[in-house]
């Protein structure tokens, strides 16, 4: 089953099973009954520290060389979530990783690292 890669603003699609939020912070100005996704792992989101670091809050922006490797390093902490999502996505369940609204660009995003480390992990199983 696939593992799709969205913003949470994308209209639901057919296929799109599971619908996971995986941004630290949660949309602002969005009511309960006008969410998106189905369940929200904030966990899976870059840190606090990270998500400042990409927008220059504490400096000069980062990079995605930067940014990805330790994104990277801070999902090594979420390595029993990730393995949950693999025995989903291997036992049939599609799963839809959602991101910003304001995330355009699926590859410079950590959903598309997520949904490496999810497949990465289903060929491991």
């Amino acid at each position: 089953m696939p593992i799709r890669a969205r913003r949470w603003n994308d209209p639901e699609e057919e296929g799109d099973g599971f619908r996971l939020l995986i941004t630290r912070y949660r949309p602002r100005g969005i009511s309960k009954g006008e969410e998106t996704w189905d369940e929200w792992w904030p966990r899976l989101g870059p840190s606090r520290e990270l998500h400042a670091a990409v927008y220059g809050k504490s400096g000069l922006p980062i990079g995605w060389e930067v940014y990805k490797k330790r994104y990277l390093a801070e999902m090594k902490e979420q390595k029993e979530t990730i393995g949950e999502l693999a025995k989903r996505v291997a036992g049939g369940e599609a799963i839809t990783l959602l991101c910003s609204s304001a995330c355009e660009r699926e590859a410079r995003c950590h959903r598309s690292l997520l949904k490496e480390l999810i497949q990465r992990q289903m060929t491991k199983s």
